[in-house]
């Protein structure tokens, strides 16, 4: 792909970042967006290569909690007297950088794992954390995913049933609330957005709000069709977080810059928007998905949000079916 010219989206954007620096190593070039998505097959792998030597970045945000970057999704990490409380777990390759990251930030144990939903850049550490003593909670449609043979059309790829000890061993349908740190975890599904299975978890007292990928910041989502994602839900996502979110509420996306806020997550949810209003335009036209395509309906945001693994014809494409 072209050089971003936000050089830390190559550690903070999608996880797809990956294919940036495995790319560059196997073809001695930057991989457009449609060269790695038409490599589907071997993305996922090539994301577990380049993850297994990402350095992971902690940024301390509140009270006891913080962010790491650097191993898939964007990670919340509490710690108390009560262990560590993780919200996403990255990709397992990272396990001995994410080790060393957690053991700086104090010596209380793991004892809970959060998933934002069920896509394995959130969820391939389950097994080592849950072995290192993490209890697993997520929406029930996390689990239902996980456990179970996932195909992804757009990636082209068949994810296997986890094993066991990776699967959520507590499961909700709407909210959970947890206490934990003399912190108050609310989680609320956020109903299908970018997959059917996404939740938002918010640390009530410290106002953090940690919406998964439900939010990119400063980059095009990735919307996962295959199990339930539509742009319409993405934006209904959005709302509900911004009714939640003051001015002054540090909020979390699961891809982008760590450490955001109201306002970004409010440009995001503009930017759907105005795209979903783009295409939809071009539909009503009788435009096919190749004439939509053609005719550039991302075009006014391209420079903002298109510089990065998903640029504005592919979010076109996962536009186009919803819109």
């Amino acid at each position: 792909m072209a050089r971003s010219p936000h050089p830390a989206l190559s550690r903070r954007g999608f996880c797809l970042c990956c294919v940036g620096a495995a790319g560059l190593a196997a073809t001695g070039g930057w991989l457009t967006p449609r060269q790695a998505f038409a490599e589907a097959r071997g993305l996922v792998t090539l994301i577990k290569d380049a993850a297994a030597t990402t350095p992971i970045t902690t940024h301390r945000v509140r009270d006891d909690l913080c962010l790491l970057e650097g191993s898939g999704g964007n990670i919340a990490v509490l710690t108390g007297p009560d262990g560590k409380a993780l919200v996403d777990g990255g990709i397992a390759v990272s396990r001995p950088q994410l080790t060393r990251a957690l053991a700086a930030l104090g010596a209380d144990p793991i004892t809970h794992l959060i998933n934002t939903h069920w896509h394995f850049d959130h969820t391939d550490g389950n097994a080592w954390l849950h072995a290192a003593g993490a209890r697993i909670i997520a929406q029930e449609n996390t689990r239902k995913h996980l456990a179970h043979i996932q195909r992804v059309e757009d990636w082209d790829y068949n994810f296997l049933p986890s094993p066991d000890g990776a699967l959520p061993s507590a499961v909700f349908s709407r909210d959970h609330r947890l206490k934990l740190n003399g912190t108050t975890l609310d989680m609320t599904y956020l109903g299908p957005a970018h997959t059917d299975s996404d939740i938002s978890v918010l640390f009530a007292e410290a106002d953090v709000l940690h919406a998964g990928d439900t939010y990119w910041n400063g980059i095009y989502p990735f919307i996962d069709r295959s199990t339930g994602g539509s742009i319409g839900g993405m934006i209904a996502a959005c709302d509900r977080v911004l009714r939640v979110a003051s001015s002054q509420t540090v909020i979390v996306p699961g891809h982008g810059a760590p450490v955001s806020n109201k306002a970004e997550l409010q440009a995001f949810r503009d930017m759907l928007v105005g795209v979903r209003q783009q295409v939809a335009t071009l539909k009503r036209q009788g435009r096919s998905l190749a004439e939509t395509v053609a005719a550039r309906p991302t075009a006014a945001y391209d420079a903002k949000w298109g510089q990065f693994v998903i640029d504005g014809a592919f979010f076109t494409r996962l536009v186009y079916p919803d819109a």
